[in-house]
Parts: structure tokens; C-alpha cells; sequence
């Protein structure tokens, strides 16, 4: 039996851990000149020990049997590096950990390659980049129906060329994108500028939700480096994965911000179809955020659409992914059942062991039908998927 059983499951955010020739593979020949390398970006630094090892279980589950049914056995075990676990950045690995997940559709995410392009000054490299990234990503979710290519979108690069990086990830094969929920140069225009219309009206068109991801935060840091000189030892870590409760505990508001600023500047409204998935930002805010919507819509007499209140525009074009662990059916009690869908982050460790089993520990009380909704239902009705 699979991992899922009984269940029928989406699963909303994975990522492949790419090897450090993954844009190279995907770039022309003019391309690789000004593509910057894996090992260049420090954000989540490459461990090269952890890359060779990987590297080679990869060529010993190949030949040696013994050794692959011990990774299918630990298939959701985190004790192993990212690399390491299967499927992590060979495409037809990823297809039998899929099988043995028995997951119905998986949206895949890019890793160290999202911040081997993402953190350039030149915005022609930025943009050149991305294109890159979103092939590669294009080309690892090809010969699999199930797995669905995010890639990315910097809104940054301004509204004329982000459309074009999405016309041209579209075609590549991409099912959506990620885009940046902050823009660090406070004299820009917002991402809510009637200027990026076109970016917002081309998912519309596409009919596919666009992604906010913790990683993708425009350099947004919710901590102040002040808070660090307290005399207290903080844990070494890299990436997006929070390094402390102050940094778990805050890791919602680049998001926050950036969607109630998406509400209040009637993008939504602008765009009936447009619609988000929010991943990795946890969902212990979402009760209190639908609140603090509809009392600051009252207290400034702005943000309802003839007579919709923010709260409901939230519940119908948004949705969150929680990490396993959180109080989900507390969440779900609170908020809006509707908006909440399962994520298993594989293969990053912050998925943790096992995830069915936290978040069932947590939603006790749900009524089947609630957790079914949560598996597939909320997901499927949002991406236009039959019942």
C-alpha cells in the first residue's frame, strides 16, 4: 500500500533539490556566459560532501536493489540530506517516490536554483535567469502528468518583462508560478500598481492560482538583526527554514502584508479569477488575519467589493498551507475550512517525518469530509479539477 492508503491527496508544495548542473542543462550556450553558479549564491550554500554522497547512493540505487528498498523504506523519513532522499533531482526517481507516495498530483518547487538566480543585482541576469530556471523546471515535471512545474516570476524586473518570463514558462511546460511578495526598493511601484495589471490578468487567463512561498520574500526580513545581539546562542541555518521561535513565529508577514495589500488595492477585484496558494508561511495566522481584514475594511471604510467583505474575498481566492504539527483543526475550526490544503515540503526537512500522521494528530475532531476537503477537495475545486 502507499503512503496516502485510502486517501486522495494533492500535494501542494515539494521541491527538487537540483544538482549543481541543473541550469547549466537547461541554458543555451549564450546563456551559460552570464548564468551564475550554484556555488556563487550564499543564501543556501551549497554543502559539496553532501552533493558527491548523493551523487552516489543515486548511482548505487541504480544497480544494487538492497540499497533502493532501504530509501523506499525511509521515503518519508528527513534523517537523510535533501539530496539524498529519493527523488530529490532525478526525474524518473521522482516518479516511483510518487508512486510509492500514491499522491494524486504534486506541485514541484525549485531550491538551490531559485537562489542561484534570485538574488542578482542586474535584473538582465535576474531576468535571463529565470527563464533558465523555469525550462529546467518545465523539463524535470515533462514526462510526468502529475508532477506540475512551479517556477518563478520576479515581479521586479517590471511588468513588461515579468509578462514575458511568464509567457515564455508557460510554453515551456510550467503549470505556475511563484512570485515575490516584496519589493525591496521602497521608490519602486508596488506589485499592486494598475501598472502589473497584465502580470495578474495573464494567470486569470491561464486559470491557475499563483504561488507565494516563504523563500520568495524579496529580501524581506520580518526580524530585525537586533533582535540577534541578545546574548543568546541562535542555530546555524540557511535558507528559509526558520532558524528560532521569533523567526517561526513571524515567518507569515511578508505574506500577510502583501495579501492584504492585494485585497485592499483591488487586484483581486480587478481580476475575478485570480486567485493564491500560499506555502511554507504556516496557517496559525489565518483566523486572526480574516478578523483584522474586515475590522480595518470598517475602521477606513474601504476594501469591500459592493458589499463583500475582504474576510470573503480571502476565503474564496486564497489558500494556505500549513506545516505539519500546527493546530490544523483548530485553524480550520476558526478560519475557513475551505482555505486550508495539504503540503508535504518533500524532500525539505521541514515537512518533518511523516506528515499525515501530524496533521492527523491535530485535526481529532475533523469529520471525515473536512479531512477530505483537506487532502484534495479544497485544492481540487481551486485548481478547476473534477470532485
Amino acid at each position: 500500500m502507499s503512503y496516502a492508503g485510502d486517501r486522495r491527496i494533492i500535494d501542494v508544495d515539494s521541491h527538487v533539490i537540483e544538482l549543481d548542473d541543473f541550469l547549466w542543462n537547461a541554458a543555451t550556450e549564450r546563456e551559460r556566459e552570464r548564468l551564475p553558479r550554484m556555488a556563487d549564491q550564499s543564501v543556501l550554500p551549497v554543502a559539496e560532501k553532501g552533493l558527491e554522497r548523493a551523487k552516489e547512493l543515486f548511482a548505487r540505487r541504480q544497480t544494487e536493489p538492497e540499497i533502493l528498498a532501504k530509501f523506499e523504506a525511509s521515503l518519508v523519513q528527513v534523517h537523510r540530506n535533501g539530496w539524498s532522499r529519493l527523488g530529490a533531482f532525478d526525474p524518473a526517481e521522482r516518479s516511483h517516490a510518487l508512486d510509492l507516495f500514491g499522491f494524486e498530483l504534486q506541485w514541484v518547487l525549485p531550491t538551490f536554483a531559485f537562489h542561484q538566480v534570485a538574488h542578482q543585482q542586474d535584473l538582465a541576469v535576474l531576468a535571463l535567469g529565470t527563464r533558465v530556471l523555469n525550462r529546467a523546471m518545465a523539463g524535470f515535471c515533462a514526462a510526468d502528468d502529475r508532477l506540475l512545474a512551479v517556477g518563478y516570476l520576479p515581479l521586479s524586473v517590471g511588468p513588461e518583462e515579468a509578462a514575458s518570463i511568464m509567457d515564455a514558462g508557460l510554453a515551456a511546460g510550467c503549470y505556475s508560478f511563484m512570485v515575490d511578495t516584496n519589493e525591496p526598493d521602497p521608490t519602486a511601484r508596488s506589485f499592486t500598481h494598475p501598472d502589473f495589471d497584465p502580470v495578474w490578468a495573464r494567470f486569470d487567463a491561464a486559470d491557475v492560482p499563483f504561488v507565494v512561498h516563504v523563500a520568495v520574500n524579496g529580501d524581506y526580513e520580518a526580524v530585525s538583526k537586533s533582535f540577534r545581539n541578545n546574548r543568546r546562542a541562535s542555530p546555524e541555518t540557511a535558507g528559509d527554514a526558520p532558524g528560532s521561535p521569533l523567526d517561526l513565529t513571524t515567518i507569515n508577514n511578508s505574506a500577510e502584508i502583501f495579501l492584504t495589500a492585494m485585497i485592499f488595492d483591488e487586484v483581486f477585484g480587478r481580476h475575478p479569477g485570480l486567485r493564491c496558494v500560499s506555502m511554507e508561511h504556516g496557517a496559525f495566522w489565518v483566523p486572526s488575519w480574516l478578523k483584522a481584514l474586515d475590522f480595518a475594511a470598517g475602521a477606513r471604510a474601504r476594501g469591500a467589493r459592493e458589499g463583500v467583505l475582504p474576510s470573503e474575498i480571502a476565503r474564496e481566492r486564497i489558500r494556505v498551507s500549513p506545516f505539519a504539527g500546527e493546530p490544523v483543526g483548530w485553524i480550520i475550526e476558526n478560519a475557513a475550512p475551505e482555505m486550508i490544503v495539504f503540503a508535504s515540503d518533500f524532500p525539505h526537512p521541514e515537512g518533518g517525518s511523516d506528515p499525515i500522521a501530524k496533521f492527523e494528530a491535530s485535526m481529532t475532531g475533523c469529520s471525515e469530509e473536512t479531512l477530505a476537503a483537506f487532502y484534495r477537495g479544497n485544492i481540487a475545486a481551486f485548481m478547476g479539477l473534477a470532485p
